[in-house]
């Protein structure tokens, strides 16, 4: 494995992290998660746990050009607990992720009139999102995040071995076209207030996401994704290039994606991220998807996902029960302590999923009141 298991989370079955807890201390300095950060991802990509490629149309020889970000910002360095989520690491400084060539291919397959017809939604925080398109209309995108040695880049970047979500999440699209031009002037203070978001306060579904920019930004002014931190500050985090992405523990940070001047095309494909283990607790919540989605999909592979983590949990859980039997020695405590930790995940599951006619399509301000009461408290 890349990257160990970060975090043992309370109520985690003690069987199940026995064998992988030689993971970082809870609260490295930010230098230590620095350097620990910038380390070799060879293993990784050599490692029994890799999947193959899933096509050929995605070439990591031509299509990756990767290159290191400047700095990864710690969940210390903005004000939180490195506890908070499931890895030390914040948020990401842009860095190249893809080449001009592969940007250009996604972009095609997004804008076919096709996948604008079917896979358009409009939410109360965003005035066009495209999704659930890949990989039936998208064989290259779903290549290219399913692709391993894209995933080791993920996953070294974000402290914790990742993969994504589902297939629905693969390539959710941000989109932001043409207007009234509207110019900028540096001499005007503008404050939180004024700023207009392409999408409002929020918080992700899912632990992490990577936003890849698909616009040319030459000349533009703006567009930079905004934090709010521990202490209730906001933090911009400058927009990336085209072919260059950010990665963000957004299920555990407030954020939003700021207007671009100029009245450019701004155009983000991001991509849900979760931890590979099923050791690692999961939070994900699905009231930012669920109105703009094809729910029967969403549930679908959500439910499908979850089940194959209980499975594996209980597998191995299984054994150590046999083997305990036969030395004589059945441990009641760690027993309890996995159901516990299997009724509160399969409950927070069945929570997720609500009826369909009570999911409003569209509306998607539930998430943004939430982040409006946590700015309010802090």
């Amino acid at each position: 494995m890349a990257t160990p298991d970060v975090f043992v989370q309370p109520g985690t079955p003690d069987p199940l992290f026995s064998k992988i807890v030689n993971s970082p201390r809870l609260n490295p300095s930010a230098k230590e998660t620095q350097e620990s950060l910038k380390r070799s991802f060879a293993k990784y990509l050599a490692s029994d746990n890799v999947s193959p490629p899933v096509g050929k149309l995605f070439d990591p020889s031509k299509h990756l050009t990767f290159e290191e970000p400047t700095y990864i910002h710690t969940m210390e360095d903005i004000g939180y607990p490195s506890s908070n989520g499931v890895s030390p690491v914040a948020v990401s400084e842009p860095f190249r992720l893809f080449s001009e060539e592969a940007v250009n291919i996604m972009r095609g397959e997004i804008l076919d009139p096709e996948v604008q017809e079917k896979y358009s939604y409009t939410s109360d925080i965003a005035p066009k999102q495209v999704r659930g398109y890949a990989p039936k209309h998208a064989k290259f995108i779903f290549e290219a995040w399913k692709h391993p040695e894209t995933l080791s880049i993920i996953s070294k970047i974000a402290g914790v071995e990742l993969v994504p979500v589902m297939d629905y999440e693969i390539g959710h699209i941000n989109m932001s076209v043409p207007g009234k031009k509207i110019q900028y002037d540096k001499n005007v203070m503008v404050t939180e207030e004024d700023e207009e978001a392409i999408v409002g306060w929020h918080r992700d579904s899912y632990p992490f996401v990577c936003v890849l920019m698909m616009s040319d930004t030459t000349g533009m002014i703006g567009g930079e994704t905004a934090l709010r931190t521990g202490t209730g500050e906001i933090k911009k985090v400058r927009g990336p290039q085209k072919g260059c992405a950010v990665v963000l523990q957004g299920r555990y940070i407030d954020h939003q994606a700021l207007r671009a001047f100029g009245g450019q095309e701004r155009i983000t494909m991001v991509t849900s991220f979760r931890p590979r283990s099923p050791r690692v607790r999961d939070d994900t919540v699905l009231n930012t998807v669920r109105p703009i989605s094809n729910l029967s999909d969403l549930y679908g592979q959500a439910v499908e996902y979850q089940l194959e983590n209980a499975e594996s949990r209980i597998r191995h859980m299984l054994r150590n029960v046999r083997e305990s039997m036969k030395a004589g020695a059945t441990d009641v405590r760690s027993i309890k302590s996995f159901l516990d930790f299997e009724i509160k995940t399969l409950s927070h599951l069945n929570r997720e999923i609500v009826e369909e006619s009570m999911v409003k399509k569209g509306c998607v301000g539930e998430a943004c009141e939430e982040a409006n009461k946590r700015k309010k408290v802090e």
